[in-house]
């Protein structure tokens, strides 16, 4: 009797010896970390729908490749994930002919960066296949049926950003905080705003000194003489970010921030808070009418730039901690005062150097005094044009140095300043006074050019 039943068996047997294999790889990813210190998880849950997926396909000779391709805590809208990058690599080494995914949106939320995958899987001859949406690349119409949800997909997204927006513009013209580094001199609770009571004090203080010095260089130094620093406050990590000493940026985004007088800002905008200010509205326009001044009191003509061109820029450094003297300058009461500064004092570190900042009358006419008698002194230019390559009349050049004195203070500020980067090679600047180096090169160039 013949066994019917084996028969029957081997004839429905599929034969998978001469089938091309088609290596299969399964991509899971899951945008927050929530979740996946449980035993069995979201990524659990895709890669199992994977594997069950490429079993329905081993008539088509798909088999599932061992490595594990899992994105946990990792957003679709960049590729520059950890596991999403072994996969590409592995598609260049030729080592896959096919990913599976639970959804598109897994692979990519972005429609460029889904593009730039396709290429790439186009490039190696890789197909892709999406278990829940039941389509597969390696055809027409899957091709087809990708295009339209990637172009729904993001449309959804967009319309979620927009409804995003929307809510955010109705919260902030309600006076509500809509969350962010929360600011000096307030805590938040529930989307809601209170006054630090020690943190205030510090705003409160800011806003004084400014008013009074009328210069956020000396805001900022002033703050941290007292011993005040800017929000300490805690990242989404857990990790504590300790305040910083103030500098010019941080006074300024304090003073230009309505939000201190009880208001919301939102684009250009500013509305009436939920919370309480700290400072009133006229200390505020007060504050607020003096930056805007300072500003102004910078756009000058370029008259009032020649006549207040500074004499010993680019030539004059620390003596003490060896940073650059830069000219600056502070309004008050409508009045203009120049200094040079330190640059590490500059940042508002009033510990940083003990030079600080010098008036800019007082340094000028002390240099140039300096060097209008060196070049009186007959024995000093004899010695520079000595060393010239050039024949120099040695009465010539000494008589037209000294002519230099009596013109001075005809020339214009900017012919003073290139006469002194001409001769000055720096300038040291400690607090018992000045350290010149003059440039004897430069008192050949001079000499060529007053004998020519």
């Amino acid at each position: 009797m013949k066994n019917y039943q084996n028969s029957e068996t081997k004839e429905n047997q599929i034969d998978l010896s001469n089938k091309q294999k088609i290596r299969c790889a399964i991509y899971t990813r899951k945008s927050s970390e929530d979740g996946l210190e449980q035993d069995f998880n979201s990524i659990d849950a895709q890669r199992l729908s994977g594997e069950n997926f490429i079993a329905s396909q081993v008539s088509k000779g798909w088999v599932m490749i061992p490595e594990y391709y899992d994105d946990g805590g990792f957003s679709g809208g960049t590729l520059e994930r950890p596991a999403l990058k072994r996969l590409f690599n592995d598609i260049r080494n030729k080592k896959i002919d096919c990913v599976v995914i639970y959804k598109i949106d897994r692979l990519s939320r972005s429609l460029f960066d889904f593009q730039q995958i396709i290429e790439l899987f186009d490039q190696y001859k890789v197909s892709f296949a999406s278990v829940t949406q039941n389509f597969t690349t390696d055809d027409s119409v899957g091709r087809l049926m990708l295009n339209v949800m990637l172009s729904f997909a993001q449309y959804e997204r967009e319309l979620t950003g927009e409804r995003i927006r929307d809510k955010i513009d109705a919260s902030k013209k309600k006076g509500m905080w809509m969350g962010g580094t929360v600011p000096l001199g307030y805590d938040a609770k529930e989307r809601k705003l209170t006054i630090n009571p020690e943190e205030s004090k510090i705003i409160a203080a800011l806003f004084d000194i400014f008013i009074e010095t009328e210069s956020v260089t000396e805001t900022a130094r002033e703050l941290n003489r007292l011993g005040f620093s800017t929000k300490t406050w805690i990242s989404r990590t857990g990790k504590i970010q300790r305040g910083k000493k103030f500098n010019k940026a941080a006074v300024r985004r304090i003073i230009e921030n309505p939000l201190y007088t009880g208001k919301i800002k939102h684009k250009n905008k500013v509305y009436d808070g939920l919370h309480q200010g700290i400072i009133s509205d006229e200390i505020w326009q007060e504050a607020n009418s003096i930056i805007k001044r300072n500003h102004e009191t910078k756009i000058i003509s370029p008259i009032s730039r020649v006549s207040a061109a500074p004499l010993l820029k680019g030539v004059m450094n620390c003596g003490i901690c060896g940073s650059k003297m830069t000219p600056t300058y502070t309004s008050k009461k409508g009045k203009r005062y120049r200094y040079y500064i330190c640059s590490a004092s500059s940042k508002g570190n009033n510990d940083a150097c003990k030079v600080g900042r010098i008036p800019a009358s007082e340094a000028e006419n002390v240099v140039t005094s300096q060097i209008l008698n060196i070049l009186k002194k007959p024995e000093f230019i004899v010695q520079a044009i000595s060393q010239s390559s050039k024949s120099f009349s040695e009465n010539t050049v000494i008589n037209n140095f000294k002519q230099i004195e009596k013109v001075w203070d005809e020339l214009f500020p900017v012919e003073q300043a290139r006469i002194i980067n001409l001769l000055v090679k720096d300038i040291e600047v400690k607090p018992e006074g000045f350290n010149i180096r003059i440039f004897k090169e430069g008192i050949n160039s001079l000499s060529n050019e007053l004998t020519a």
